[in-house]
């Protein structure tokens, strides 16, 4: 068959374009500040010290697991465990199509409030956010129930996070608040300064314990026998039917990767098993994001020029 010129010249353009799209390396960027940066230092390594094309795609870490096992997605710069357990054994243990490093950094999960809010108003276990007499002090639009920020839409967290909330019994008292975490930020910086009450999700590494008093909510240690999580990928009536009543157990997250790119870019992934980024940094680089307003690829540009000896060892 001939195959007219236009035709012809139309298949090359697209042939041309999968290879180009397969050669570069897709970064995804979800929206906490330490996830961003991670995201644009791996990017400033694969593109100037490996020497391959790369894209940031903002996704929401939700979506970022199920994008690599399509191929749409290469990076992850922070999986979270045990948040995105269930989704990292489908992908990894199963499917094969996801990649954690070796590497990991160690990470808490709580629900806080300030150490004034706790002086004024003798919080200081979680429960208590279910009796309504300690609720009340959190109501701010007067409609009888309190109000707790639990996370972002975006966040795997949110979710357990809500399964806690009903396990404890203060989603009959609280407003369970979801909303961007720059916006929540904000709120504890108001309430902080107006001294007012307030309780919300929590989490390390973060800028938010070296800029303000927070105390995290005791609970009962973390117990397994008391946690079943449900997705609701697993069960329409997922929350329902998850459990969730006592503390998070110790968090860790990792970079996680396609596996594909041992084989595609065998170099890229040697770096991503090596690269080091430490608690302190992501402390660090949060304070830069959300205090000092800096952009993200400016902190990591920053962070890149002050670590290039560890840069170069982790791209050997």
């Amino acid at each position: 068959m001939i195959v007219p010129r236009t035709a012809a010249a139309a298949l090359a353009l697209v042939a041309a374009t999968a290879v180009a799209q397969a050669e570069t390396v897709i970064i995804g960027m979800p929206d906490w500040p330490s996830a961003q940066v991670t995201a644009h230092i791996i990017a400033g390594v694969v593109k100037d010290g490996l020497g391959h094309d790369v894209k940031l795609r903002e996704v929401s870490t939700v979506e970022i697991i199920g994008a690599i096992d399509r191929g749409e997605v290469d990076v992850h710069p922070e999986v979270w465990l045990p948040n995105s357990a269930a989704v990292v054994h489908e992908y990894q243990n199963v499917r094969g199509t996801l990649s954690l490093s070796p590497r990991s950094v160690a990470a808490t999960q709580h629900i806080c409030t300030t150490r004034q809010t706790q002086d004024e108003t003798g919080i200081s276990n979680l429960s208590d956010l279910s009796n309504p007499d300690v609720a009340q002090h959190f109501d701010t639009d007067a409609d009888g129930r309190g109000e707790v920020w639990i996370g972002a839409n975006t966040w795997s967290s949110t979710r357990i996070e809500r399964v806690r909330a009903k396990s404890y019994g203060y989603d009959e008292t609280m407003m369970l608040l979801t909303m961007p975490e720059d916006q929540a930020m904000a709120s504890v910086d108001v309430a902080v300064a107006l001294g007012t009450p307030i309780v919300f999700y929590c989490y390390t590494p973060h800028y938010l314990f070296a800029l303000h008093d927070v105390v995290p909510l005791s609970e009962p240690a973390y117990d397994p026998q008391t946690w079943t999580i449900l997705t609701p990928e697993e069960d329409p009536a997922w929350l329902a039917r998850s459990e969730a009543k006592t503390a998070w157990q110790p968090a860790r997250y990792h970079v996680g990767y396609a596996t594909a790119l041992k084989e595609s870019h065998g170099d890229v992934a040697q770096f991503l098993d090596k690269l080091a980024i430490s608690a302190d940094d992501a402390e660090a680089m949060s304070y830069a994001v959300h205090v000092d307003r800096k952009d993200p690829q400016e902190v990591a540009a920053a962070w890149l020029s002050d670590n290039a000896a560890r840069v170069t060892e982790w791209t050997k």
